[in-house]
């Protein structure tokens, strides 16, 4: 099946050829990691962990080498170190926060359903590679040392000959529009307006290292070049596929384009350029001024993460997303569904590597042609509405789930919660009161739980129900994951509460019970065994 995808230097959606089908390369522009990563950051990593999976499924999960990288020299991290961490040295600091920062990166994307990349390399690790870069330009002629700073100079590139591209190209920008446009750094030394830093000196107690030869005093590169060293280091001089969000184009993704080609005198950096549109919250650009700005963090806080990759999911990468809490509700709905179906057929889903003779041909077609979401989507709809008719098609279903990532759907009740500001219409009178109090919920059912005015944390949780506050402000009712559990396992513990209650003659727990399994697609049957004892067998619903 032929993969199609858009090219923002050529601007045209083309096949894909790998520059070598047994190693193909795709670079990620990662977090700079000074603190949590907001839902915009997001956008791009839910969409290349999209395509990472599905290179893989085309050519072989030992066939593609994924880079993400991780940014760890940058002011905005030496500002958060010398903030939170006052009585250390700077550099020890700034190596706390970054390595906390990197964690809650990890916790966050992992929580996404997102795979790890093949390599995730630091900008502090490829320091070596940098400073070649630099001298490998410094020599040809496309940059200059001045005041103990190199800089890059996009005019002697475009004077050069006619094998590299122009500089402008990728942003498809005269070097006098990005003069009139841009908020460039005036600096004496600097001898045109569109010059930019490779590497410059460090200030005191900053983080540094020796710098390039004709430089006598310690410094520190750069933002562009860093990605520049680290994709060459672990992709080679010229790869397949770079990425990121299209806010990198200019100027980020325009400067790396130019150092890799003047350092490596070559016409191309990367086969395809890939750009996800902007996302916005509710109708604005997301700001903290605007007070909509939202972590990644805080939305788990509130919605499982397969949520946020569905709603993520649902626009073609390229077109901007308008985050909208509506959406959000709709996409849990459809999950809910999703994994009633799971449940009622006993299915364990594979979602790191499920069969690929499952993956459906027509969701894959849909895929092939740049990454169309919305119309594989379309068809996931379609293979869960056939697999609540034939366990066979459920396993196909389930299987093309775990393809796209989607982790949590063998969680049953992980996606029913009611939150103030959105209440079904048929349960819109069981939410009553202010919402501080668990007590404030009266007879307030889903998944046949039944919640009183007099249940306590305690009682609730023993129940599998939680009632908390959430990250932002709103009251959830949620259904405590099992995951340690087995569906079989969790079925007969149930069963076995059940006939613990009917000894007992506690017929409303035993009810209870038997109504929890029947939402979880299991009946029971209660018999007799040959001495004449009570025995329940169970099955999964037809």
């Amino acid at each position: 099946m032929e993969l199609r995808l858009y090219d923002t230097l050529s601007r045209e959606k083309r096949p894909f050829v790998p520059l070598d089908p047994k190693n193909v390369r795709m670079y990620v522009c990662g977090p700079t990691v000074y603190d949590f990563a907001h839902i915009g950051n997001a956008r791009p990593v839910i969409v290349f962990d999209v395509l990472f999976r599905l290179l893989r499924h085309l050519y072989g999960e030992s066939h593609v080498t994924y880079v993400r990288n991780i940014t760890d020299v940058d002011d905005k991290i030496n500002d958060r170190a010398a903030r939170d961490f006052p009585g250390l040295p700077l550099n020890e600091a700034i190596r706390k926060v970054t390595e906390q920062t990197e964690k809650q990166f990890h916790a966050d994307v992992d929580a996404l359903g997102c795979l790890r990349p093949s390599v995730e390399p630091r900008a502090t690790e490829h320091i070596a590679e940098m400073r070649d870069i630099i001298e490998r330009l410094v020599a040809g002629g496309f940059a200059y040392v001045a005041e103990d700073h190199v800089l890059f100079s996009p005019q002697a590139m475009n004077a050069a000959n006619k094998v590299l591209p122009r500089y402008g190209a990728l942003a498809n920008r005269s070097l006098d529009e990005m003069i009139a446009g841009a908020r460039v750094d005036v600096a004496p030394y600097k001898r045109d307006a569109t010059d930019f830093v490779l590497w410059k000196p460090s200030k005191p107690g900053e983080p540094s290292w020796p710098s390039p030869s004709r430089i006598k005093v310690p410094g520190r590169p750069g933002w562009h070049i860093e990605c520049s060293a680290m994709s060459w280091k672990h992709l080679g001089e010229e790869f397949d596929i770079h990425g990121g969000g299209i806010d990198l184009v200019f100027p980020h993704h325009e400067n790396e384009l130019a150092q890799s080609c003047c350092a490596f005198h070559r016409n191309r950096m990367a086969n395809f350029w890939m750009h996800n549109g902007f996302l916005q919250v509710e109708g604005d650009k997301m700001s903290k001024s605007l007070g909509n700005f939202v972590t990644i963090r805080e939305l788990l806080a509130d919605w499982p993460g397969d949520v946020l990759r569905l709603t993520m999911l649902k626009a073609h990468y390229r077109q901007p997303i308008d985050w909208r809490k509506d959406e959000l509700l709709r996409s849990q709905s459809e999950l809910r569904s999703w994994a009633d179906l799971i449940s009622m057929m006993a299915l364990e889903p594979s979602y790191q590597a499920p069969d690929p003779l499952l993956i459906d041909q027509q969701l894959l077609k849909a895929l092939c042609d740049d990454l169309n979401t919305p119309l594989a989507l379309k068809r996931l709809h379609e293979l869960a509405d056939a697999g609540r008719r034939d366990r066979p098609k459920a396993i196909k279903f389930a299987a093309n789930a775990g393809f796209f990532g989607f982790s949590q759907l063998h969680r049953p009740g992980y996606f029913t919660s009611v939150a103030t500001g959105y209440v079904p219409p048929e349960k819109e009178n069981l939410v009553t009161g202010s919402h501080s109090l668990i007590t404030n919920f009266k007879n307030f059912s889903a998944n046949n739980f039944q919640i009183s005015a007099t249940s306590s944390s305690a009682q609730l949780e023993e129940r599998g129900i939680r009632v908390e506050i959430g990250g932002l402000g709103q009251v959830v009712v949620s259904f405590l994951d099992r995951n340690d559990e087995s569906f079989e396992a969790r079925v007969r513990r149930l069963v076995s509460q059940r006939n613990d209650a009917r000894a007992k003659k506690d017929f409303p727990t035993s009810d209870r019970i038997r109504d929890e399994l029947a939402a979880m697609g299991v009946v029971l049957k209660d018999g007799k065994d040959a001495d004449g004892n009570p025995v329940t067998t169970w099955e999964i619903a037809r």
